[in-house]
């Protein structure tokens, strides 16, 4: 029980240690993807040509981002033996959905099932093969299960219990809905209740008002507020690195440039290094900043027709200055909210995320 406490009070240790790997395949495959949505010019991620092959990198990236987070959690809570059940854990927790909530999950799971794994007492023939196939094997199916049979099922549910509280809200309070939106989309950043406000505004742009035979104004609002608050996250921590210099150690500095550019086509995952690190301050800021970001769209009465949010849809929106103030002032909220809640990083954590660490993967076969 006391090696379980030590490793959950070194959870913040164990969170950067994943996030300084993370990083850099959420900057690559961030602005892969953004540069191939820009050059498109077309307010959705393109699926043909070289332009759809350049996405595709993109996407592979932000792809991995997951996996990488759970296995190096897990690496820094039990060395390379927990590597593969934290990747396959995390990656196993994407594709449910669970987003990077549950790679966090995944990741801490699978360090600490490796961690008691490793304290069997097993016959010397087999030590030499514990580490790389015997507990990787076992840590693995025990992880993958739980995430599979216990996690996959509430994120279901939840998903589900989502939609149908937004379907009940209904249009007649717009303000309310909006800041419920825009707040959903800065808890996880692309995850399971991101992805449940994101389909919900989508889904209303197919309420044709038969007098127009395009959307009905209801409907672009309620869009708007959805296309503004996925922006704001990754805006919001860019600002962040970008006022509050002190309060962020020099690798996340550098991932704030690039998140910026991930905001302006609203590929809300440059928010999740920021996040993962330090949850319990930067979620409750972004979601303040994208709910309040959605709500004055809503109020000046911006309409987006296109499913997509960001700056890039600016030139097809209905009244785009009361758009891209929403974004400005919703981003400045959540960035000022940030840099003042979060602590200067210590020492120790700068060393975490600026060290150029080589993981030794040299096997000695007895």
């Amino acid at each position: 029980m006391n090696d379980l406490v030590k490793i959950l009070k070194d959870t913040k240790k164990h969170l950067m240690t994943g996030v300084s790997y993370m990083i850099p395949f959420v900057v690559t495959g961030g602005v892969i993807l953004a540069v191939s949505v820009l050059l498109s010019g077309e307010t959705a991620v393109p699926d043909a040509g070289a332009l759809g092959k350049i996405a595709q990198i993109g996407v592979a990236g932000l792809g991995l981002m997951v996996p990488i987070l759970s296995g190096f959690i897990a690496f820094s809570i039990s060395d390379r033996a927990a590597l593969a059940p934290g990747i396959i854990g995390g990656y196993l927790a994407n594709s449910i959905g669970a987003g990077f909530i549950g790679g966090l999950i995944s990741g801490l799971l699978a360090g600490i099932v490796v961690f008691y794994l490793k304290k069997i007492k097993v016959p010397s023939v087999l030590r030499s093969v514990m580490p790389i196939f015997i507990i990787p094997l076992i840590g693995s199916l025990i992880v993958s299960g739980i995430v599979l049979f216990i996690i996959g099922e509430p994120i279901a549910a939840l998903m589900k219990s989502l939609t149908g509280f937004l379907e009940g809200m209904g249009t007649g309070n717009i303000v309310v809905l909006a800041f419920v939106l825009g707040a959903m989309n800065n808890i996880d950043m692309g995850g399971p209740i991101g992805k449940v406000s994101y389909g919900f505004g989508t889904a209303m742009l197919s309420n044709i008002d038969p007098a127009t035979g395009l959307p009905t104004e209801s409907s672009l609002m309620i869009m708007a507020a959805v296309g503004v608050s996925c922006a704001i996250p990754a805006i919001a921590c860019g600002l962040s690195t970008l006022i509050f210099k002190k309060k962020f150690t020099p690798e996340e500095r550098e991932a704030g440039k690039a998140s910026l550019i991930m905001g302006f086509v609203s590929i809300s995952e440059g928010a999740i290094p920021f996040a993962a690190t330090d949850p319990f301050r930067v979620i409750p800021s972004l979601v303040v900043g994208g709910g309040t970001g959605a709500v004055i769209a809503a109020l000046l009465g911006a309409g987006n027709p296109a499913p997509w949010g960001g700056l890039i849809v600016a030139p097809v929106v209905n009244n785009p200055f009361a758009y891209v103030l929403a974004i400005v002032v919703g981003s400045m909220i959540g960035a000022v909210l940030m840099g003042v809640l979060k602590k200067v990083p210590s020492a120790e954590e700068q060393a975490i995320q600026t060290a150029d660490e080589d993981i030794d993967l040299d096997i000695e076969i007895m």
